[in-house]
């Protein structure tokens, strides 16, 4: 009896990002590898397989792919971490093709740089070191004037996804108290998650550590305005994890340059950031270059996730370890790619 066929696209991640050594030998064990290589599948490769695949897997939804003709296919699995927002989820929902994504494996790794950012905030780690490295350094309590304890403080969650419920596990030893505000979600399963139900104005003046983990959608474009940013407490720490569609970013950099409250941020609005970037040099902003979800351990989940669902898959039974594409929320969801400087932008 053949194999099940999958076609294995993951252009611009490669195999050995996501895949450790004993999952891509699950990988090839499970189905018979279609392309499976690093650059990207020329489209007469793709078309030619299709009809045959019972699954595909790629990096992105590719202008040269299709559905017509795809007669065996279950299931389509995007490793970007995102949705590939320009499929056709209604024809997947007819055609009873499920769209998965990766994003449950970026929850520990992202939280993980969420908790460093957040004390190197609160115990001035950076400052700290640039310090000693200029022969400034201030020691014992003069090194601690603006220097605060991460227990028993109160914490909000903008958006309360994966990342958040990651990170509220790593705040539990700090006996925080943590508010979160996401409008896809009840007020009852917020408290079955254990965290208090709360507004975005009552997150942004209770909150000492603001925790923005929102996807961007159609809805929440800008949503932390300078209207919204005012409200934020003058002691607070604001630390961005998501995408810098959610928050106007100049107003946020030009706040934190006043010291109206501190920032720490892993993403900006463009990668690379400009060289001359205000936020670039303020001293109230610790800046990490969107490395948060890029550990190596943290990249091989994606491929342990893939190759557990694809099991369950082939066998007739549902996933249970990606993210389900619901329609309901595919439509709104905006594009989560951070743009790029444009060529004449680039400095050496």
């Amino acid at each position: 009896m053949s194999k099940p066929r999958v076609i294995v696209d993951p252009f611009p991640r490669t195999m050995s990002e996501i895949f450790s050594e004993p999952d891509l030998k699950r990988l090839h064990d499970l189905a018979e590898v279609v392309w499976g290589r690093d650059d990207v599948m020329p489209a007469g490769e793709f078309l030619e397989a299709l009809p045959t695949a019972d699954v595909v897997i790629a990096g992105a939804w590719r202008d040269h792919y299709t559905l017509d003709g795809a007669a065996a296919l279950r299931a389509i699995i995007d490793v970007s971490g995102a949705f590939p927002l320009d499929l056709d989820i209604d024809r997947c929902q007819r055609e009873h093709i499920r769209v998965l994504g990766v994003a449950p494996a970026f929850g520990r790794q992202v939280a993980e740089m969420g908790l460093a950012l957040t004390l190197a905030v609160s115990r001035g780690v950076v400052q700290g070191d640039r310090e000693f490295r200029h022969g400034t350094e201030r020691y014992l309590h003069a090194g601690n004037t603006d220097t605060f304890l991460l227990h028993d403080q109160p914490v909000g969650f903008i958006g309360y996804g994966g990342i958040s419920r990651a990170l509220t596990e790593l705040l539990a030893p700090f006996n925080t108290t943590i508010s979160a505000y996401d409008p896809w979600l009840n007020d009852g399963l917020l408290r079955h998650h254990g965290v208090a139900p709360a507004s975005l104005d009552e997150i942004l003046t209770t909150s000492r550590i603001i925790y923005v983990t929102a996807v961007p959608t159609s809805q929440n474009e800008a949503m932390l305005s300078r209207e919204k940013l005012e409200l934020i407490r003058p002691d607070a720490v604001l630390v961005l994890l998501s995408r810098t569609h959610v928050i106007d970013f100049e107003a946020m950099t030009e706040m934190a340059a006043q010291g109206r409250f501190r920032v720490a941020t892993d993403v900006v609005p463009t990668e690379p950031l400009a060289p001359d970037h205000p936020v670039r040099s303020v001293d109230g902003v610790v800046l990490s270059a969107h490395r948060a979800g890029s550990v190596r351990e943290g990249l091989w989940e994606i491929g342990e996730m893939v190759c557990d669902d694809l099991e369950a898959i082939l066998a007739g039974l549902p996933p249970a370890r990606l993210q389900n594409a619901e329609p309901e929320l595919f439509r709104r969801y905006a594009s989560n790619t951070p743009p790029t400087l444009t060529s004449t932008q680039e400095t050496d």
